[in-house]
């Protein structure tokens, strides 16, 4: 399968695509240009720019709009939401995961206090 075939098969068979590519962010504005499901950047960190290569994420020419997120976990946590409009299923784990994220901190913030 080439990137043709691969664009045309997300396009039919997903809600959302997420991108992470090793040394360029284009990689999601390219992908968001050729297909109308949501797209999700998730664009690895590098050193050597300090960050500063996020920008080719944010700055895209109109018409392409991929989300960013930069953690991978909340990523993922945004595709399932995404899902979770189509399926009871997937919402009600989002809504537990969310919840043990809370309590997380929550008891973290106690222990702290103590």
């Amino acid at each position: 399968m080439g990137l043709a075939a691969d664009l045309e098969h997300a396009q039919r068979i997903a809600s959302a695509v997420e991108t992470f590519a090793g040394r360029s962010n284009a990689l999601s504005g390219a992908v968001d240009a050729r297909v109308t499901v949501t797209v999700i950047a998730c664009p690895p960190y590098a050193d050597a720019l300090g960050g500063a290569d996020v920008f080719s994420s944010l700055r895209l020419p109109s018409g392409v709009a991929p989300a960013l997120v930069l953690e991978p976990a909340n990523a993922a946590l945004l595709a399932a939401k995404i899902l979770a409009l189509a399926d009871p299923v997937v919402g009600a784990r989002v809504e537990q995961t969310q919840a043990a994220g809370r309590q997380k901190v929550i008891d973290a913030d106690r222990s702290l206090r103590a």
